[in-house]
């Protein structure tokens, strides 16, 4: 059966689309069949679905669905026989509604931006998420490296009700370009630093599903 994780954040912002859609190349690119369910209305990851679509000319190498909330469920057992990940990309808000996501999910992946409101914002994703017995792991995204601010937050992560994952990653425009080619970072030209960050992420929360 597929591996689930759910990438959650309340705030907006947080990079968390393009987070999800980054570990979805990596993975593929280790050899594992993935399929992405976005169940955002905002459709960012739809939108950069079609242009991956454009891009290898209707022969995608990931599996697209849309689900409302209450189809998650649904939609997760639908691919759990034939894939090795189930990627969840949630609506930034924190409400009912991510509960069947959190539920039906193996890992959580919540995005921190390197900022005391998104610090804040996190707390409750943790506490429904705890809720639903799973333990987060936190990502500091979007961050400037080197700063007094970035590594105030990573140090703060790791008194949350959340494993704090060691790798951060970095506010590079690499990886807004890269989506908007319906790219990951590790597909486009001169994004070896932001590829790194990203591998090894993965890294992490392989290790993380096996502990």
């Amino acid at each position: 059966m597929a591996t689930t994780i759910t990438f959650a954040q309340q705030k907006g912002g947080s990079g968390k689309t393009t987070l999800c859609a980054n570990v979805a190349v990596e993975l593929i690119a280790r050899g594992h069949r993935v399929a992405l369910l976005d169940s955002d209305p905002q459709g960012s990851m739809g939108r950069w679905f079609m242009a991956r679509l454009d891009r290898m000319q209707g022969a995608p190498d990931v599996d697209f669905s849309t689900a409302s909330a209450w189809g998650i469920g649904y939609e997760v057992s639908k691919y759990g026989p034939t894939h090795d990940f189930v990627l969840i990309d949630t609506p930034p808000k924190i409400d009912g509604d991510l509960r069947p996501a959190l539920k039906a999910s193996d890992l959580v992946v919540v995005p921190v931006s390197a900022s005391q409101v998104d610090l804040w914002a996190t707390e409750g994703v943790l506490e429904l998420a705890a809720r639903e017995g799973k333990r987060p792991l936190a990502v500091l995204n979007r961050a400037r490296a080197g700063t007094r601010l970035t590594a105030s937050i990573k140090a703060a992560l790791s008194d949350l009700e959340a494993e704090a994952a060691e790798g951060v990653i970095a506010n590079r425009v690499a990886y807004a370009e890269a989506m908007g080619r319906g790219q990951g970072v590790r597909e486009y030209p001169g994004a070896k630093a932001a590829a790194d960050e990203v591998s090894a992420l993965v890294d992490e929360i392989l290790a993380a599903l096996e502990g």
